[in-house]
């Protein structure tokens, strides 16, 4: 039971947060539910995939497989699949009527996703794993599932951004996911520190982007003046 707890005690704080933040137009409970269970069993398949994508990595040299693992068998298949259930499962949902709903049923996804992966990394390496991914792995699971949701409610809003906006919602997620495992996995002291720092990035990023969709909900009362403006620099860029 504790190692339940540690496992799942930083999905539900963070869960909570994210429902919290969505404070125009709460998302109804069994939504967040059904995110959280989608997240879980795309393990399933994850598993199965990265356990063929490893093998390949046995005939690289150290940094080549690192990046290998990284990228490919982390990044891109634990993205691409909650890509996949967000997409498949929410995108012409009637609930899915803000642009923060996405940020919302991304995370959710990535959440239940990093509750199971974090249930069987404590189960296997005890409650000293649990407490450090509790403040590294679980944020970082959310960071990927709110920039993926960030990018998707835009998407799902701006039809004449849609293909960059769904490009993106996967690319960069992947493209983190990546980097964040490839530091840990070069098995290089020093990197320690790029780690840190990338992290207190991560935290940062994630919180801008909530932040920006939250002032954008069609819900805000400040609605009409913050688009304009989000338009116009984004004509800009």
């Amino acid at each position: 039971m504790d190692i339940l707890i540690i496992s799942l005690a930083p999905v539900f704080i963070i869960g909570g947060y994210i429902w919290f933040r969505d404070k125009y137009e709460r998302e109804p409970l069994r939504v967040l539910i059904y995110s959280l269970l989608v997240g879980a069993l795309i393990v399933i398949p994850v598993v199965f995939v990265e356990g063929l994508l490893s093998q390949p990595a046995e005939y690289f040299d150290d940094i080549p497989a690192a990046a290998w693992k990284a990228f490919v068998v982390a990044g891109f298949t634990e993205e691409i699949f909650k890509y996949m259930a967000l997409f498949l499962l929410f995108w012409k949902s009637r609930e899915f009527n803000d642009k923060f709903d996405g940020i919302v049923y991304a995370t959710f996804i990535s959440l239940g996703f990093a509750g199971i992966e974090n249930i069987l990394y404590v189960f296997s390496e005890g409650y000293a794993t649990g407490l450090v991914r509790a403040f590294t792995a679980v944020p970082a699971h959310t960071v990927f599932g709110i920039t993926m949701g960030f990018y998707f409610g835009i998407a799902r809003f701006y039809p004449k951004k849609r293909k960059y906006m769904l490009f993106m919602a996967f690319f960069l997620p992947f493209l983190l996911h990546g980097i964040y495992d490839f530091i840990l996995m070069t098995g290089i002291d020093w990197l320690w520190i790029v780690f840190l720092i990338f992290l207190l990035f991560l935290y940062f990023l994630g919180l801008k982007r909530l932040k920006n969709l939250s002032d954008l909900s069609y819900f805000n009362t400040d609605y009409q003046l913050l688009n304009q403006k989000f338009t116009s620099n984004d004509q800009n860029t």
